[in-house]
């Protein structure tokens, strides 16, 4: 499993095709891992694009922190581990809290990324993800990774459960998660999508709670389109194939031989 230094800390990649074109960077949600985008989306993207994913901090195999969650320091992360790997411009695909790591990092640094997808940002004035992390114990964990993350419709063994219990305890009870989300409550009403001219597609569960966030962010984002997939805010884990086809009919347009295919 590759693990490479980024300012001075230990971080989890994954990257497939290396030798394309372009590259596509994929950032998950909080409380998960890049296995959401490893076993379905990414080998689709990576038919035709460099794709890089990792491990957020104190997640999957990336090294513990106790603070940086807020999206200034997720961002700079991001943008550092673009450095290191000689990154000089890129498609950057976020989902729930990774969306919106996405979207702060292309206001932040507009030059560096090509084109973007966000999948189910959230309005982080939903108390629904802040309720989680006071809600949680080990039977919460079983009930959700029953649910909600089997991205490999293969049982969870219990040393991974264990492993997984451990990882959010630590992020619930021993970091400024919380306190980093909450500073992030106005981040999207505070934000100036103006002068963000970057060609963006919006992915949301046509159910989801989250829906409205992606119609809102339509009306603020020039250059966006707004697209609904069957499923509510787990739609990546309900349609990875669905997903992973509209994202590369959308990146296409910008490949020296673009797709001609509908991918529906």
């Amino acid at each position: 499993m590759p693990i490479i230094t980024v300012n001075h800390k230990q971080v989890h990649i994954q990257e497939l095709n290396k030798g394309a074109e372009q590259a596509v960077v994929l950032i998950h949600g909080m409380f998960s891992n890049l296995s959401i985008y490893y076993f379905n989306i990414a080998p689709m993207l990576a038919k035709h694009f460099h794709v890089v994913m990792y491990d957020l901090k104190s997640h999957g195999m990336s090294e513990r922190f106790i603070d940086g969650y807020d999206l200034e320091s997720m961002s700079s992360d991001l943008l550092a581990l673009m450095d290191v790997l000689n990154l000089k411009k890129v498609h950057l695909a976020g989902y729930s809290f990774g969306g919106l790591i996405a979207l702060k990092t292309a206001l932040k640094a507009p030059d560096l990324v090509s084109q973007l997808v966000v999948i189910e940002a959230p309005d982080p004035q939903d108390e629904k993800a802040r309720n989680i992390i006071d809600e949680y114990s080990k039977e919460f964990l079983e009930h959700y990774v029953a649910n909600f993350t089997d991205t490999t419709k293969v049982q969870m063994g219990k040393r991974q459960m264990e492993k997984n219990h451990r990882m959010y305890e630590f992020l619930f009870e021993k970091t400024s998660i919380k306190a980093d989300m909450i500073r992030e409550k106005h981040f999207l009403s505070e934000a100036n999508f103006s002068g963000l001219h970057i060609p963006t597609l919006l992915l949301y569960g046509a159910e989801s709670n989250c829906r409205p966030t992606g119609e809102w962010l339509k009306t603020q984002i020039t250059e966006s389109e707004l697209e609904l997939i069957p499923g509510d805010h787990n739609v990546p884990i309900q349609e990875p194939v669905r997903i992973a086809e509209t994202i590369v009919h959308f990146l296409s347009q910008s490949l020296s031989n673009p797709l001609t295919q509908n991918h529906g």
